[in-house]
This record gives structure tokens, C-alpha cells and sequence, in this order.
């Protein structure tokens, strides 16, 4: 984008009251090894009659100050423990970063499209957090007014701290707070990380039971294949077509499998589309990940307002051949066992490995998948309505599932592929 974004005001925002100065244990969940990255959203505004951009730059921010109150280890920093034995949050009203910025270049409608490059919008979010443990500020929002008169609203959390539920309810009480709508959260902010701490110790955790964190044989130079020269995709599957996934799926199923959600068909239907346009060998291992939210699988469940990481992986695992011979009733049914294993004792499991193993996901094989579409960031509005477009600042050979604007059931899928498979993958995902 070179110039055409331009930085008017980067500034650290404090708590608008004095907030308790601690050092706050982060879970084992939070402590993940593969969790240690900015989460990045980026949300679009169309411009609206009678819009003071001074005004509603001077709300967001004040909001912003009194946001930070309640949730205030977000203006902390993130830090290893002492005993290394995890992260902990620093909270001594440190901060978070607030940039205004504006772009005499791009308009709603340019930045709706499909991007041609997966960094195109990097400037939309100008402070980018490579180390969130190297003193960096945990969240930052930047406000870019376009030329059109809308607005793009960028923000980075860290994973650390939050997970997608968990950012997504503090953005829907900014955005309260920059209407004027109330000073106190509906749901008070809890922290309480402990509860994913072990009372003791299990007997030896098999790992063998845990696919997401094994490693399998490398057939093909997975990274390489996977990552070279990205290209960024967008479709968009309506309920009409999500039905008709649907119907597939129950003619190619196995028996036992024969209702499926929108989720486990569309899930299986892009992974299987990605695997067959890669062209993997036949016999190499491939896996699906995606999160499992296990909030009402701790024991006595989580109480409202916690806004930490509070998932899972699921691990649909199978060959490139039989993903790709056996159809979507096939990779379905292993969506749909793969969320069925989730109970409160694989919770207990997975938090054993990530604390006492070190357990990290090994990407070869791997596609990972992120559902963006139900956690309420296309409710988020700051005085311009709600978002016409919810996605991320960047594209990757991550999958997203996005909400679509004025379709409660549709999904709008992106991920980031090889562009000698661009053309392959877009027709494999027509053809069911």
C-alpha cells in the first residue's frame, strides 16, 4: 500500500481509573507454545449521513481508557515466568496502543475485494506484534478513515491473553462504551485462569490418543508446497448451498453418520478442495485442526465473562487418498468424531500436555481452521452501524470462516493458497 495509509497519531492509552497493579498466572491453555501470536481483525464501516470522524476518533479512544478498567491485564504486558514454567501478565497500567490513521486512496468497496496480495492490508494495522513476550503491548487498535468516508478498524490481541470469544466480547463493550451506552460490562470480565490448572498430576498422558500434537512422515516438503507463492481466496457459501453440502454428505456417508452441521460439511468440503488442488501423494497424512470451544467442559463450566483461552484442537485426520476418493460424507464423518472426542477428560488431557510436555502442534500435514463466522464481531458498531465486512488484516494458508453481511447462515471461506493451485482449488469447490 506504500503511502496510501497514512499515520495521523499513534498514542498508548492508559485505564481511565486506577487499576490494580499485580502479576496475573496466564492458564496453560493461554501458555501454549503455538499461541504466541497477535490475533488480527480487521473490520469495515461504510460512511454513514451527518459522521464527525473527529467526534467518533475522540469517543473510541476515551472508550477505549474506560475499556481498559475492567480489562485491564490488556494494558499490562505479557511475560514468561520466572520458573518458566508458563506466562504470566505484568499489570501496572502499562497500556494499549491507539493509532489514527486515514488513506486519501481506498475506499470500503476496495478493501471488500478479495485481496490481490496476502499483505495488502498490512497498513491497516500498522503497529504489527512479531514478539507479544518482548515487552509489547497486548492490544492495539488503529481507526483508518477511508476516502470514501468510511472507516476501517484494525486490531490486534494478543492470544495469550484472549481467545476469539473472548476479543470479541471486549470489542462489543468498546463499542458500547463509544455509544454511550453504559459504563459496566452486562457480563463482568472474569479472569480466573486457574481452572485449567491440575488438582494433580494424570498417569502418563498417551499422546498416541491426541493426533493434533504427533508428528507425521513428511512425503512431499509439506511447508514448501504449501506456502510458496500465496495467492488469496474468498467464497462465499450461502444457506442454499450449504443444504446441498449437506445432501452430499448424506449420500457418501457411512451409516452411522448420517446428520452433519453446516460446519462439519463445509470443514470437510474446503479441506478435502485444498488437499485434492495440492496434489498430495496418496499416502501422505493429512489434518484438519480446528478449535473446539470447551467452555461448558471444565468441570462446574466457566463462568460468564471469562475471556481466555478456552479451546481445544479437533483433529480430523486421514490420507490424501482416501480424503480425496471417499467424499464429503467421508471427511464429514471425521469432523464430526473428531468434535465428538472433545469431553471434559480429553480437556483434562490436552492441558496435561501443553503444561507438562511442552505439546505443540507439528504443522506437516497440517491445515488449520478458524470459525470466525458466530463469534459477534459483525455486531460491533461504533457509530457507524454494524461492519459490512468482518476478515483479518492479512491472508494465509490459514483457513477463516468469516460471517457475511446480511446472511445469518452464510459462510464466507479464505485461506491463502499456492497460485498453481488457485484455479484447481476454485474448481474443486464447486464440483461436490
Amino acid at each position: 500500500m506504500g503511502s496510501s495509509v497514512r499515520v495521523k497519531e499513534a498514542v498508548v492509552v492508559t485505564p481511565s481509573e486506577p487499576t490494580p497493579n499485580a502479576v496475573l498466572l496466564l492458564s496453560p491453555l493461554d501458555s501454549q507454545l503455538f499461541l504466541r501470536f497477535t490475533i488480527e481483525y480487521l473490520l469495515l464501516y461504510r460512511p454513514g449521513p451527518g459522521l464527525d470522524q473527529v467526534t467518533t476518533t475522540s469517543r473510541l479512544k476515551a472508550a477505549l481508557a474506560k475499556a481498559l478498567v475492567p480489562y485491564y491485564p490488556l494494558a499490562g504486558r505479557v511475560r514468561p515466568r520466572q520458573d518458566n514454567s508458563g506466562l504470566e501478565v505484568l499489570c501496572k497500567a502499562q497500556g494499549a496502543v491507539f493509532i489514527e490513521a486515514v488513506s486519501d486512496r481506498y475506499t470500503v468497496n476496495d478493501i471488500q475485494k478479495v485481496p490481490k496480495t496476502v499483505t495488502q492490508w498490512r497498513k491497516l494495522l500498522s503497529l504489527s506484534v512479531p514478539d507479544v513476550l518482548n515487552g509489547s503491548p497486548p492490544l492495539v487498535i488503529q481507526l483508518t478513515w477511508l476516502s470514501d468516508g468510511g472507516a476501517a478498524l484494525g486490531v490486534g490481541f494478543s492470544h495469550c491473553i484472549c481467545d476469539g470469544i473472548g476479543s470479541a466480547d471486549f470489542l462489543n463493550y468498546l463499542a458500547e462504551l463509544a455509544l454511550g451506552k453504559r459504563g459496566s460490562p452486562k457480563t463482568k470480565p472474569v479472569w480466573d485462569r486457574h481452572v485449567f490448572n491440575l488438582s494433580q498430576p494424570l498417569s502418563r498422558v498417551d499422546s498416541v490418543s491426541h493426533p493434533e500434537f504427533n508428528q507425521v512422515p513428511d512425503l512431499c516438503g509439506f511447508m514448501n508446497r504449501v506456502t510458496n507463492s500465496l495467492r488469496p481466496t474468498c467464497n462465499v457459501f450461502d444457506k442454499k448451498r450449504l443444504n446441498e453440502l449437506k445432501s452430499v454428505a448424506r449420500r457418501t456417508c457411512q451409516v452411522s453418520d448420517s446428520s452433519y452441521t453446516s460446519f462439519e460439511v463445509l470443514a470437510a468440503h474446503v479441506w478435502r478442495s485444498w488437499a485434492r488442488a495440492l496434489a498430495f501423494p496418496p499416502n501422505q497424512t493429512l489434518k484438519l485442526l480446528f478449535s473446539v470451544n470447551v467452555r461448558n467442559l471444565v468441570k462446574a463450566g466457566l463462568p460468564d465473562g471469562y475471556y481466555g483461552n478456552a479451546f481445544v484442537l479437533g483433529c480430523a485426520q486421514t490420507s490424501a487418498r482416501e480424503l480425496g476418493e471417499r467424499g464429503i460424507g467421508y471427511g464429514s464423518g471425521l469432523v464430526k468424531r473428531a468434535k465428538e472426542r472433545v469431553d471434559s477428560e480429553h480437556v483434562r488431557r490436552v492441558t496435561e500436555l501443553v503444561s507438562e510436555s511442552r505439546a505443540s502442534p507439528d504443522l506437516v500435514g497440517v491445515l488449520i481452521l478458524s470459525q470466525w463466522s458466530r463469534l459477534g464481531l459483525d455486531r460491533v458498531d461504533l457509530g457507524m452501524e454494524k461492519p459490512v465486512f468482518v476478515g483479518p488484516i492479512c491472508s494465509d494458508r490459514y483457513c477463516l470462516f468469516l460471517p457475511v453481511k446480511g446472511e445469518r447462515d452464510g459462510v464466507k471461506v479464505t485461506v491463502a493458497v499456492p497460485a498453481a493451485a488457485f484455479d484447481n482449488y476454485h474448481r474443486f469447490l464447486r464440483d461436490y
